[in-house]
């Protein structure tokens, strides 16, 4: 008869009071209070794991679980206060610190998608109400991009978290109309950028001007665009925006794009302004040729 006992930690369950638990060993990363005070704010007695405790000559030495126990103390208001722990009799220092090195190493994370998937079957809030406002644009929550679909779902969640639900709803429904779908216009770095620029500027930006403007630039000469100006999401704002005031007679300020930021504006360069003027004093627009050189950079910054 097999012997299961080899597949079963040598453990004991006890409850201890966190003032009779030792923390903060060098091998352990610096607790983290900002980690702790979001938890505390949103506390949720069934997302607490056990404390993983090493015995070692009377002392409890917590080699898994530092921010477990701060954050149940802080809730509490008292470190008389017990949390359930794992407790292991037969480790030695150096073994703690191998465990707590090795213990994410073949442990898989979960998805946005599988998170937001989630959220949905227990019926939380948020994802319900994004869920059915990309569903009313006859869209839908996918884990890979293809057509019809978002898969950046971190990103429409941290447009609804940071700017709200009306918001959120004018960036799909002015990338929706402006691009008529196309799949890549519904990237990360896209949807921040709309975001940004929709905070940004509210009613200052138009719009039915908007679509008119930006839907007769393509996402690679966007993207491409974006890359000559800055990392992320701002290069792609900057981008946007830049096409969006060509042949404006009053442009939208792009100083105020990077207010919030702290950061000193890229400002468009002298080519750029005195295209700009060229087009708003003679009525053309030089739109890019789509040359086959073009084209393989498009490709190259897409993929």
């Amino acid at each position: 008869m097999e012997d299961y006992s080899k597949y079963v930690p040598n453990v004991i369950f006890e409850q201890i009071p966190i003032k009779n638990l030792v923390s903060s060993q060098d091998y352990q990363r610096n607790l983290s209070m900002k980690h702790v005070k979001k938890a505390v704010e949103n506390f949720d007695l069934y997302q607490i794991n056990p404390v993983k405790v090493s015995r070692r000559n009377g002392i409890n030495y917590v080699f898994n679980g530092q921010h477990t126990i701060e954050i149940v103390a802080t809730v509490s208001g008292s470190r008389d206060t017990p949390v359930w722990c794992m407790v292991y009799d037969d480790l030695y220092y150096e073994h703690e610190a191998d465990i707590f090195a090795n213990q994410m190493k073949y442990t898989k994370a979960l998805s946005p998608y599988e998170i937001f998937v989630a959220n949905i079957e227990a019926g939380n809030d948020k994802q319900l109400i994004i869920r059915d406002l990309v569903e009313s644009f006859g869209l839908h929550i996918s884990s890979t991009k293809q057509v019809g679909a978002i898969c950046a779902i971190s990103t429409i969640e941290n447009i609804y978290d940071k700017y709200g639900l009306q918001n959120l709803t004018r960036v799909l429904s002015l990338t929706i109309g402006t691009w008529e779908g196309d799949v890549n216009s519904f990237s990360a770095n896209m949807l921040s950028a709309m975001a940004r620029l929709i905070f940004t500027y509210d009613t200052e930006l138009v719009d039915d001007v908007f679509k008119e403007k930006l839907g007769e630039r393509s996402i690679r000469e966007i993207t491409r665009s974006a890359h000559e100006r800055s990392i992320g999401s701002l290069g792609f704002a900057e981008a946007i925006l830049f096409f969006y005031n060509r042949k404006m007679k009053y442009p939208l300020d792009i100083v105020k794009l990077h207010k919030t930021k702290g950061r000193k504006p890229v400002m468009y360069s002298e080519e750029d302004e005195a295209e700009n003027m060229e087009d708003y004093i003679n009525g053309t627009d030089h739109s890019s040729q789509d040359d086959e050189t073009d084209e393989q950079q498009s490709f190259l910054l897409l993929h």
